[in-house]
Formats: structure tokens, sequence, C-alpha cells
């Protein structure tokens, strides 16, 4: 049996092997054609937000311009689901001014699906800052049909679920471009389809999405920062980046606290050692059991006594 399960195996190691080196000869022989989005996809732009790094802290004024520009722009497309309105409090606004966002009608004007308690049917109300922000859409079959069968992202998570995080945010609102002409001489039949844009950011470069951010202007900030286009995308980039994790400045001030625990045990232990065993390593073992000189001794002697040589 040992001999017959050797012999499968061995055979099996052997049609891998040769797979392996054929599949390896066919790859030189003919190497793969290069695509369109291999050579003009880029990587994200180089964009600094106040939140990067170990010691980086959310600008709540900058969140709060990017709330703005996600109200009037963003969200009549993409839905912010996992988000409440009563989380805006981390970007400095207080119960009250929540209350009225949320459910005034003049700045968040998408009311809530509910059900009307006098018929059973279905209804809207305005929005709780207990509610989650709701969706411009009532299903998807509906997002689809109003958007060329693409079905826009759900924006909450979005930072955490692309490669650059913000900086693809930001790269995607700011990348929109026509098509290079060096693109269409090497790839004649990568050309944009009608109702899609050319974005080399993008990873097929082709997206639905036509550009939300296109003049200055677009938004009249409340504090009176200019409204540019780059201004614009920075904003909102840096507010999804807070809508992905809202709880970042206190995870900073914890590593903060845990690193100074650390760096305090790791000085007590030094210390403790210093105290406890850094002054016995140093004094000296006396040799012990047949390799003392004093044993020798008596051994050799007791040796030569009993006229045993060696």
């Amino acid at each position: 049996m040992r001999i017959i399960l050797g012999f499968i195996g061995g055979v099996f190691a052997v049609v891998l092997l040769i797979s392996l080196f054929s599949n390896l000869a066919t790859y030189f022989r003919a190497p793969p054609a290069e695509l369109a989005q291999s050579v003009f996809h880029r990587e994200p732009k180089e964009v600094h937000f106040s939140s990067d790094g170990p010691f980086g802290k959310f600008d709540k004024a900058q969140l709060q311009r990017g709330l703005q520009v996600y109200t009037e722009v963003c969200s009549a497309c993409h839905s912010l689901k996992l988000v409440a309105f009563r989380d805006l409090k981390g970007l400095g606004y207080n119960e009250a001014q929540i209350k009225n966002y949320a459910g005034s009608g003049q700045y968040w004007k998408t009311e809530v699906p509910s059900i009307n308690p006098d018929t059973g049917e279905p209804a809207t109300r305005k929005a709780l800052p207990s509610d989650n922000f709701p969706s411009p859409y009532a299903n998807e079959v509906a997002a689809r049909a109003a958007n060329n069968n693409a079905l826009p992202p759900d924006l909450s998570l979005i930072t955490k679920a692309r490669e650059g995080a913000g900086a693809y945010v930001y790269s995607l609102l700011t990348g929109f471009q026509p098509q290079p002409a060096e693109l269409l001489k090497r790839f004649p039949d990568a050309k944009t389809p009608p109702n899609l844009h050319y974005n080399p950011y993008f990873a097929n470069l082709n997206l639905a999405m036509p550009p939300p951010l296109t003049t200055e202007g677009q938004v009249t900030y409340a504090d009176g920062t200019k409204p540019t286009v780059d201004q614009m995308a920075t904003d909102v980039a840096a507010f999804l980046v807070w809508t992905a994790e809202p709880k970042l400045n206190a995870r900073h001030q914890y590593g903060l606290v845990a690193l100074a625990i650390l760096l305090f045990a790791t000085v007590m232990g030094y210390l403790a050692y210093q105290e406890l065993w850094h002054g016995a390593k140093r004094k000296p073992v006396a040799p012990v059991g047949p390799l003392d000189p004093e044993n020798q001794a008596k051994r050799t002697r007791a040796r030569k006594k009993a006229g045993v040589k060696g």
C-alpha cells in the first residue's frame, strides 16, 4: 500500500512540475498583452490631511466644510447609511444644531422612510438626530435606474475600502479629464463608452459618475473659506475619512497613553534588574564537582594509594 501511495504521489508531483514549466514557457514565449488600465491607471495624488500620522487630529472646521460639500453635492446620489445625525456631535455641533440640520428641511432635505400610523402605508418623515443618514433612493433598483444601471456606492466606509483612503477620494474628484490621445493611439478599442467618464484614478479608467465638483464657488462656505474645486475635494475627502473612523482622535490618544505605560514599565523593569540581579551576575562561580581542583587532587591521591594507573 505504501508503494502504491508513493507512486501516486510521485505521479502527482511530476504532473505539477510539468504544468508549472509548461505555463512558464508559455508566459515567456507569448507574454500577456498590455491593458490600457495597467498602463494609464495612476496612483492617488499626494495630499496631506490633519488626521494623518500617529499624532494626527481632525480639523473640525474642515470636517464641517466637508459635511456641507457632502450635503449639497454628494448626497444627491450617495448614501451614508452607517452614520447617524447625532454622530455630528464629533464635528463640534451641539444638539440643537444637529436637530436643526436633520429635521428643519433647510439643510438636509431627504426624508426618512416611515409608516403612516393612521393607514399603515409607507410614508416619509423628517429626520431625527437618532436616525442614520437616509439613502437618496428607495432601493437598489431605483438607484440603478437613475444612474444608467450603475449603483452609487455608500460612502460611510469608502476611505477604508479603497487603497489610498482619503487621497483616493480627493484624486478621483479632481482627476476627471479628456481621454488622452496617446491612450487611443495605443489602445484604439479602449475609447470611453457613452455615458461614462474618463478618470485615470479609477480602477478601469471609466466610471459612470460625472464630475461632481466642476466650478469654483459651487458651495458657499459659512466660514468664508474660498471654495475652489481643490478645496472642496480636500474637505469632503477629510469628512469621509472621519465617517470611516470617527474615533480616530481617541484611538491616537489611547495609543500614546499605552506607549507611555510601556516605556514606564520598561524603565521599572530595568531598574529592578539592576537592583536584584546585576550585582549577582558579576560574582565568581566556584567550580564544583569533578572539575573542582581540590576534588581532582583528592581523586589523584586516592588512585595512587590504590595502585590504579591512568
